[in-house]
């Protein structure tokens, strides 16, 4: 389906146009006329599948069709990165609209909490905010929600993961009872399905199985205890050609562990934690972007939702925490029919979680053991059985009357 077949306004088909949008993921195609319908909706669709679209713009032409003078829909993200870069997205579509929008998050200096506050006071069309900022400013007593018609929650999954669930439960209190509701999530477990049946009404429901990593990208996994992990890193990068590469691990106390291993091999390496400025991280990503260096140390705050891709390398310093975070790390490599390489370090705590990214693969990936070679000591044993049946493919059962499933093609639009 093209954008111009839906129901827009013709100033944000300009937009969307200008956008270079013209065809609709699939994605996008199932839930704008969800959106645009005003009814409620729950959607699983993993990073890069064009989500962010898919609300933004129905959203825009409420704005345009409705004017306004207050914030009519607030948008809750879990990370500052995500928020600015749905901000400038908005900024985008809505170059032929009169639409307002700001990002609020915390980190920054202290006159950008003016500038948030005075935003939210005076009503921007759209607030795009991490839950944690918002509430504080909420607390105040200044900020004003009474006219909110929608109200998204994106990332729903990594907002839980992160503990933003009281603090979204806390905004919420404050909204209008009569309004829209939206929820996209990566992932689909059974407390973001719990959380969801506090919040939506009657949702429509649109799910989209998470598609395979692209054949050319090299999966590696290697056995190694914690004390291992970095010299055994410091072996792989030694004699690789690295262009560009992500290192996520999943405690930030290891961000500047790791980077001091890969100085001494004469790498130029920087870091993002949450610990790190909004500042720091800005300038770390744009010089990151701009080819400045070449490896990036990240905890999780960069595994969703962030406009990095063409990797040559991603690194699994720890086993992601579920299996669809694995999918969405690695297909940051491997774009457009390239190749890339992903490596996952497994201890032995872990290994449970490797039996899901393999489940989810619907294939074994050969687990290495080389680090008694490289004199760092025997490896973990992998003690997590295999069976055959472990592969087959689950039966179709037939859905809810309101769920609609959809398997994406390989490479579907970005947005």
């Amino acid at each position: 389906m093209q954008f111009n077949e839906l129901n827009l306004h013709e100033n944000l088909l300009a937009g969307v146009d200008a956008m270079n949008f013209i065809q609709t993921s699939p994605v996008q195609e199932l839930t704008i006329p969800i959106i645009l319908a005003g009814k409620d909706l729950i959607a699983s669709a993993q990073t890069g599948t064009g989500k962010t679209a898919a609300y933004l713009i129905p959203l825009l032409d409420q704005v345009i069709r409705t004017k306004s003078n207050h914030t009519s829909a607030l948008v809750l993200v879990p990370t500052r990165e995500l928020a600015k870069q749905i901000d400038e997205q908005i900024e985008g579509f809505s170059y032929f609209v009169d639409a307002t929008s700001i990002a609020i998050y915390g980190g920054g200096k202290g006159e950008d909490w003016d500038q948030q506050r005075k935003a939210l006071v005076q009503g921007a069309d759209i607030i795009i905010a991490t839950p944690g900022r918002l509430m504080a400013h909420m607390k105040s007593g200044e900020v004003k929600f009474d006219q909110i018609k929608c109200l998204v929650l994106d990332e729903a999954d990594k907002m839980l993961d992160m503990g933003f669930a009281d603090d979204i439960l806390f905004i919420l209190k404050h909204l209008p009872a009569k309004r829209q509701n939206l929820m996209f999530s990566a992932t689909m477990p059974k407390k973001i399905r719990d959380f969801a049946n506090k919040i939506l009404r009657n949702p429509e429901e649109v799910k989209l199985a998470t598609s395979k990593p692209a054949e050319g990208i090299d999966q590696q996994f290697y056995l190694a205890n914690d004390m291992q992990k970095v010299p055994l890193l410091a072996h792989l990068l030694k004699d690789t050609n690295v262009e560009s590469v992500i290192i996520f691990s999943s405690q930030k106390m290891m961000i500047d562990k790791i980077i001091r291993a890969l100085t001494k091999l004469k790498w130029d390496a920087r870091g993002i934690s949450s610990d790190s400025t909004q500042q720091e991280r800005e300038n770390v990503l744009r010089d990151f972007k701009n080819k400045q260096y070449k490896i990036l140390v990240a905890t999780d705050v960069l595994s969703r939702g962030i406009d990095i891709n063409n990797l040559s390398h991603v690194i699994n310093f720890d086993v992601p925490r579920d299996a669809e975070d694995y999918i969405h790390r690695i297909g940051r490599t491997a774009r457009a029919e390239t190749t890339g390489t992903a490596i996952t370090f497994i201890n032995e705590k872990d290994q449970y979680r490797i039996a899901n990214i393999e489940r989810l693969l619907e294939k074994e990936v050969e687990k290495q053991n080389i680090t008694e070679s490289l004199g760092l000591g025997p490896a973990p044993e992998y003690k997590v059985s295999s069976p055959k049946t472990r592969f087959k493919k689950p039966s179709n059962n037939k859905n809810k009357s309101k769920r609609r499933n959809f398997r994406p093609a390989r490479k579907p639009s970005e947005g």
